[in-house]
């Protein structure tokens, strides 16, 4: 079995005439909780892409399983900034809509007992059969990660999720979140411009300088969970080093 879930290996990729990566090199473990970090613009999203098949790369490897991303994109799943719920779906049947596409031979119930299992998990019991417009925004995101995770993925990657939400929203998603992947031992890929959303949830942080992007350092947070980032001295000086890269890296 391959040693890694996720593997990037000398990655370059140009778009629209603009270099976003050169030789782009790091590797995720299996049920690893990883935060990707880096200044705006600099392909942390674009990352996520090319794992999901969704970019073809120019020149490198990536890798998920030891497999291309074409032949493992069945074992992921995304969680977006936006909860791209259908408006006229309650949040029982927009949690079972991912495997309706992935999976339309499933019966219908079968897929929303799926469905179900995971809104309960998200604390959603009492919501199944309201629709988008009837959820907070931290309502609406839940079904969306009980949407990715009724797919049983090996995988999950997050795309800024809690970003557009309030600040005491996201501090209550990102404990939820974390007890969610010690449950499940997901191996979770989670893109944020936040450092401190970083330093709460990952075991590592890789920190991507602008493009044309490289990993300039990754740290290791060992602190124990759940983690109080403002009154912990180690995480406040890991803080302080992440945000002098980024100022360090920006004035290159």
């Amino acid at each position: 079995m391959p040693s890694h879930a996720i593997a990037f290996d000398h990655v370059g990729l140009t778009l629209g005439g603009a270099r976003i990566y050169d030789e782009l090199t790091f590797a995720i473990a299996r049920s690893e909780f990883v935060c990707l970090v880096g200044p705006s613009g600099c392909g942390k999203s674009t990352a996520l892409r090319l794992i999901g098949d969704l970019l073809p790369v120019e020149r490198g490897t990536v890798s998920v399983d030891g497999r291309t991303p074409a032949e493992a994109w069945e074992r992921l799943a995304y969680v977006f900034q936006s909860p791209r719920l259908l408006p006229w779906k309650d949040a029982l049947d927009n949690a079972a809509f991912g495997l309706e596409m992935r999976l339309p031979r499933m019966p219908r119930e079968e897929r929303r007992a799926k469905a179900a299992v995971q809104l309960k998990r998200m604390g959603l019991v009492a919501d199944m059969h309201k629709m988008p417009s009837m959820l907070s925004g931290g309502e609406r995101q839940r079904v969306s990660i009980a949407r990715a995770l009724a797919l049983d993925p090996d995988i999950i990657l997050m795309d800024e999720p809690f970003s557009a939400l309030d600040p005491t929203t996201r501090v209550r998603l990102r404990q939820q979140l974390v007890e969610l992947w010690q449950e499940t031992g997901k191996t979770i890929l989670f893109v944020t411009h936040d450092v401190d959303e970083a330093l709460f949830l990952a075991d590592r942080i890789v920190v991507l300088s602008p493009k044309p992007a490289r990993v300039v350092r990754t740290l290791t947070v060992a602190a124990a969970r759940p983690r109080q980032v403002e009154i912990d001295e180690t995480l406040r000086a890991m803080r302080r080093e992440i945000l002098a890269l980024f100022d360090e890296t920006a004035t290159a």
